[in-house]
């Protein structure tokens, strides 16, 4: 028997020596790739290794990411081997790096189970986030084919009927998040909720972290919420609600739950995103099934979001939360406590709220995209802003979003029912200055209706000075031109 392996080397193809190979060697990179319209595409944002060769690197990804593994292996003679291997299939530096280069990865759609976010996200973001060879990895964008697409069902309300259910048009959505988050009893949360609601806003909300601890179970906190809810219906005549979070230890306690918000008469429900895929999948087809309206916190999300070089996009975070179902999510304000650069914050939202994408690099947008008809998801601003902001988020954010004022309303000097009408009050005077065509990013509309609103006057006195001025760590790369900020 020969004593050199390449001897005995049964298949006399380059691809198929044995031993350790380069991935571009093994098919995984192909600069003549003709994509089609039922790939799916993903942009990473790769920074090798030093003496790692860019095309090298992205071939690795594609290969890591699909079908490969360290070396060759002979069972890929049983499968359709070319049309199951993903192809990089271009690669280019990062504007302003001198290590950091885009690679363009296609993937054939057979690759992945319909209708399944974590069979999706097994692949594209499994073990190739680990892998020695990129010293950091970053998914920065997804086109999801149209093909693709069709097997989700996407949000359960979306925009449009969400506002037909609560009877509101023509301006942002108010919320506030009660605060303190953690420590009051029942009936003190419900009463937050009734001023809060009583006041003008359209929801309140629990946040992330609030479940259903020993110092208030979660039916507790749902029947005096509902109580502030159906008590500032009563008064107001308008369709009030409170985002009642069903996060549980386990999927069955998420459906009792549940079950108990349709059953007293609520019209939203709250999951935070660190219950997984699949679990937000569950509950977005329960949802569905039962006329409710599904709000998803993305508690978590800056673990991996938030740095420039490794993780993932958010952009990617709200295409995924759209396929599967939600339909609000927390997106971003530009101007409160919480990252949020405004061109890529403008990105998130337009990733939520077009009915397709087309290719703008400031906005972090890489490829067109049909959404294929799935429902509009409503962004959720919120973190650290307050009543004199309310001319840079409408500006910014428009009228499809859900403007969420935590300490912004339970902060008010006179009460949380007076920073309630302050909210209200801003969002009305700046939405009429705004259609009747003034200038209200720059004139002092909101001085001016202070001066009829005791609440709105003492609100713009404690708050005029806060701001959030610091540098995002996730920026543009690509510099925006007059033709893409129109």
């Amino acid at each position: 028997m020969p004593e050199n392996v390449q001897e005995r080397t049964r298949i006399k193809s380059e691809r198929y020596e044995s031993g350790v190979i380069p991935y571009a060697k093994m098919g995984y990179w192909d600069a003549d790739y003709s994509v089609k319209d039922t790939d799916i595409l993903a942009l990473f944002r790769i920074t090798p290794q030093p003496g790692v060769d860019p095309v090298e690197a992205a071939a690795a990804v594609a290969g890591e990411s699909s079908t490969a593994t360290w070396t060759v292996v002979w069972t890929d003679l049983l499968t359709a081997c070319d049309v199951y291997r993903a192809k990089a299939y271009r690669v280019d530096p990062v504007p302003g790096t001198t290590d950091q280069f885009f690679a363009y990865i296609a993937y054939e759609c057979d690759l992945f189970e319909e209708g399944s976010l974590p069979n999706l996200t097994a692949s594209i973001i499994g073990n190739v986030f680990g892998f020695k060879a990129v010293k950091a990895l970053r998914l920065e964008d997804m086109r999801i084919p149209y093909a693709y697409l069709k097997t989700f069902q996407g949000p359960a309300t979306g925009v449009i009927v969400e506002r037909e259910r609560l009877d509101k048009f023509g301006r942002p959505l108010l919320g506030a998040t009660v605060k303190p988050k953690l420590g009051l009893s029942g009936k003190n949360y419900g009463r937050v909720v009734f001023e809060g609601l009583s006041g003008g806003l359209d929801f309140l909300k629990d946040d992330e972290n609030i479940n259903s601890q020993a110092f208030m179970r979660w039916r507790e906190r749902f029947l005096y919420c509902m109580e502030g809810v159906n008590r500032s219906a009563a008064a107001t005549g308008e369709v009030k609600g409170s985002y009642l979070n069903v996060t549980a230890g386990t999927m069955e306690e998420m459906y009792v739950r549940a079950e108990y918000a349709k059953e007293i008469g609520s019209v939203i429900i709250m999951i935070d995103l660190v219950i997984g895929y699949t679990a937000i999948q569950s509950m977005s087809i329960w949802a569905r099934a039962n006329d409710m309206i599904l709000h998803l916190h993305r508690a978590g999300n800056s673990t991996y979001a938030r740095q420039k070089n490794h993780g993932i996009n958010f952009r990617v975070i709200c295409k995924w939360m759209r396929m599967a179902g939600v339909d609000h999510i927390h997106a971003g304000t530009v101007v409160g406590k919480l990252e949020g650069d405004p061109l890529m914050v403008k990105g998130f939202y337009n990733a939520l709220l077009q009915s397709s994408l087309e290719i703008n690099l400031p906005q972090g947008l890489f490829f067109d995209m049909d959404w294929a008809s799935l429902r509009k998801v409503v962004p959720v601003a919120s973190g650290g802003i307050h009543c004199g902001q309310m001319h840079q988020l409408l500006y910014y954010l428009g009228d499809d979003v859900v403007l969420q004022f935590g300490g912004g309303t339970i902060g008010h000097p006179d009460g949380i029912q007076a920073g309630a009408t302050a909210n209200r009050v801003a969002l009305e005077v700046m939405v009429l200055a705004r259609n009747e065509g003034r200038d209200y990013v720059n004139e002092e509309i909101l001085r001016d209706g202070a001066k009829s609103c005791g609440p709105l006057k003492a609100a713009l006195d404690l708050w005029k000075d806060i701001t959030f001025d610091y540098t995002s760590t996730d920026t543009p790369d690509f510099v925006e031109t007059a033709t893409e900020s129109k």
